[in-house]
């Protein structure tokens, strides 16, 4: 508190006034106020705020002062003019408060808003800001703008095995990196995880993009050291380029994440462009992401089967249940393009389950129809393998449908099993307890060893189509066939050709011992009601 006379003259302060201001009262007595000015507030302002007092009697208001170390603090004053009975002022009382503490706190949670905690950089509220001013300057001044989205190549992999605590390490060093690579006047910014935003001002179209976008990949691509790890990773950038590529924030924004996951396609390490067919290829592909999410709730997702026969009889041993979308405008959707999108949005694992209690139904209404049935083949995948209920889940759809385990088979590939060979294996001998057929499909794509195949309990390999393809006419090829055979024969495995589409593809198995046979050659994949004349009618079934 400070007591001020009519002429404004301090006449006594409290101690509060000393600790915050650093005055003591001797100080002070005798002097102006203006003694504590900061010089922040200019004239106009003090006129203002004499203004007040004299026309209402008071006045309060946030007001920066020096203390008598010189420095400057913020406080909240409020002023009230005492009068006398004759309404004549006798006295000015001044009571303020530090706010120091306030105003920081103030500014840190204004900080926190508009940037990211780990990296400190502009988050995206503030990028969408600094965005939208860098273009209205851009056309106003009929500048160039390039707006690169960059994000690392594998990042989850290395959270994974190293710890959050080294992916961070990473993140500070990238964003050095970057910021060392580009000027002061441009922005680089976090959007989340490991994808950043560099908004590049005054570029003279896409040469000047490219160049700096080269220069990011080559700085990104320099060894990392995380603790007593040294570590190699690489970048995906896409481009856009204002206005050819989208005159507001959003629209480059968006455009620059469709360019960069070209990038990814494209092989990673590198940086692509942004085109208009990218962006319609992009938007059909988040429309079809949204289709397949209800495809098996709206009855579109259907199996059809392919027969595996004897090599030697030709007599029909087996079906596999291979995935069908009938897409309601698109018409029947190929495997190759929504599976693998089932598995990068988690819906494989849905899906997989479909899958396993379809072909079990379909099982049971042969068996109903009184027909003898064979062992239907469900490709599993990693996903599915994964779960912890597994092994539950394929005993409950068998169960549900009545059925022998040994009438349903799964194929994994060796690929999936190696990832987490203890827990695969341990699966793997409940399911053969169980009674359910099992295979490894692909077989020769992947890298298992001899020594962990041994492990595996499973009945057959599948030979891969591409294996299958290679023999000739003359059989000149087929090595490798002929290899994974003799193989599965010393393991006392059945080996399965997929793919044979060819009689001399078929002479040349048949003689390497081949058990069975699957392919065009055998029977393309169909309905199940096609495939009703090929199933024999069970015994004494009328």
């Amino acid at each position: 508190m400070l007591i001020t006379d009519a002429a404004g003259t301090i006449i006594a302060a409290n101690p509060a006034f000393s600790r915050i201001t650093g005055y003591t009262l001797d100080e002070v007595i005798g002097h102006s106020p203006g003694l504590l000015n900061s010089g922040r507030q200019d004239a106009g302002f003090y006129r203002r705020m004499w203004s007040a007092i004299n026309s209402r009697g008071q006045w309060q208001g946030e007001i920066w002062n020096r203390r008598r170390n010189g420095s400057i603090y913020p406080e909240w004053l409020s002023i009230s003019a005492v009068h006398g009975e004759d309404g004549k002022v006798l006295n000015y009382i001044g009571i303020f408060s530090d706010i120091t503490e306030r105003k920081e706190a103030e500014a840190r949670i204004l900080h926190l808003a508009h940037h990211d905690p780990l990296t400190n950089l502009p988050n995206r509220a503030l990028l969408q800001d600094r965005l939208q001013q860098v273009l209205l300057q851009a056309r106003r001044h009929k500048r160039g703008v390039a707006v690169l989205l960059l994000d690392l190549d594998r990042f989850k992999t290395i959270n994974d095995i190293l710890g959050h605590e080294s992916g961070d390490g990473l993140l500070l060093q990238i964003t050095e990196r970057c910021r060392s690579t580009i000027r002061d006047t441009d922005t680089l910014a976090r959007l989340s995880g490991d994808e950043f935003v560099i908004v590049l001002q005054e570029v003279n179209g896409a040469h000047d993009a490219a160049l700096i976008a080269r220069k990011i990949l080559d700085e990104v691509a320099l060894p990392c050291q995380l603790g007593e790890h040294r570590i190699t990773v690489t970048a995906s950038i896409g481009i856009a380029l204002y206005d050819q590529d989208g005159g507001t924030p959003s629209a480059l924004l968006r455009n620059a994440d469709a360019a960069m996951h070209r990038a990814k396609e494209a092989g990673r390490n590198g940086f692509e462009f942004f085109s208009a067919e990218m962006n319609t290829s992009s938007l059909g592909q988040l429309l079809l992401e949204n289709q397949l999410r209800g495809a098996a709730d709206r009855g579109e997702l259907l199996l059809h089967y392919q027969p595996k026969e004897c090599a030697i009889s030709g007599r029909l041993l087996g079906l596999e249940a291979l995935l069908r979308w009938q897409h309601p405008e698109l018409g029947l959707v190929a495997p190759g393009r929504f599976i693998p999108l089932a598995e990068e949005i988690g819906l494989i694992g849905t899906i997989g389950e479909w899958v396993l209690g379809e072909a079990c139904r379909q099982q049971r209404a042969w068996l109903d129809a009184g027909l003898d049935i064979v062992p239907v083949a469900v490709n599993l995948s990693a996903q599915q393998l994964a779960q912890q209920n597994i092994v539950s889940q394929i005993s409950n759809a068998i169960n549900d449908a009545g059925l022998a385990p040994e009438v349903i088979e799964l194929e994994l590939t060796e690929t999936m099993l190696m990832r987490d060979i203890d827990r695969n294996i341990h699966t793997l001998i409940r399911l053969r307890d169980m009674g359910v057929r099992l295979s490894i499909d692909d077989f020769g794509t992947g890298y298992s060893s001899l020594n962990y195949l041994r492990q595996f309990p499973v009945n057959a390999l599948k030979i891969d189509r591409s294996f299958v393809s290679d023999i000739s006419a003359e059989g000149n090829e087929g090595k490798i066939a002929s290899a994974i055979i003799g193989m599965a024969h010393s393991l006392g495995l059945e080996a399965i050709a997929e793919g044979v589409e060819t009689e001399a593809q078929r002479s040349f198995l048949v003689a390497q011992g081949c058990h069975q046979l699957q392919g065009y050659l055998i029977g393309r994949p169909v309905p199940a009601g096609e495939l009703a004349p090929r199933l024999r009618p069970r015994p004494g079934h009328r």
